[in-house]
């Protein structure tokens, strides 16, 4: 994509596109905060919690590199660090040093952790039926999924050297 140099003038929005982006920045903020408030209410953690149990729990003996679960949940590795912490303190995660580096470590999810994303699981998924999938007509959730797709796969670049969270 190119960014407009300081002699070119910009791309401005149409005004379709202010209204559809203005909608889906309004759309996101407000799922997002449904989504955060129902794991806060039910389950005593934020989202992002939960969403590190679910990929923790998909993976080999529930345990990641924390590189590697920094890339799959999109956040850079001192917010991880931060929520890992957190996520010990509760007893839900563990982490342990890496046997082949000195410097590694892995997140392992813990019974308990495993038991609360049990629990925890029906109302979230409950909340983003709600929130999401029962207002839009099937074609219109795989319209969805194709966009964000297009989106995801061309805001992730594959050359060495990205900007991308899970690398700061």
């Amino acid at each position: 994509m190119k960014t407009p140099s300081a002699a070119e003038e910009p791309r401005w929005l149409t005004e379709e596109e202010q209204r559809i982006w203005l909608s889906y920045i309004h759309g996101t903020t407000l799922l997002d905060d449904h989504l955060d408030r129902q794991l806060q209410r039910d389950a005593g953690m934020p989202h992002l919690y939960y969403h590190l149990l679910v990929v923790l729990s998909g993976a080999p003996q529930r345990r990641l590199r924390m590189t590697e679960l920094a890339m799959h949940t999109k956040i850079t590795r001192s917010r991880l660090s931060h929520a890992i912490a957190r996520l010990e303190k509760n007893g839900w995660v563990r982490r342990e040093d890496c046997p082949s580096d000195k410097r590694g470590q892995f997140a392992v999810l813990t019974e308990g952790g495993f038991e609360t994303l049990e629990k925890s699981a029906p109302g979230h998924v409950a909340a983003v039926r709600q929130a999401l999938f029962d207002r839009l007509s099937p074609e219109q959730q795989k319209a969805l999924g194709e966009i964000m797709g297009i989106i995801a796969e061309g805001l992730q670049p594959k050359e060495a050297g990205a900007d991308l969270p899970w690398l700061r």
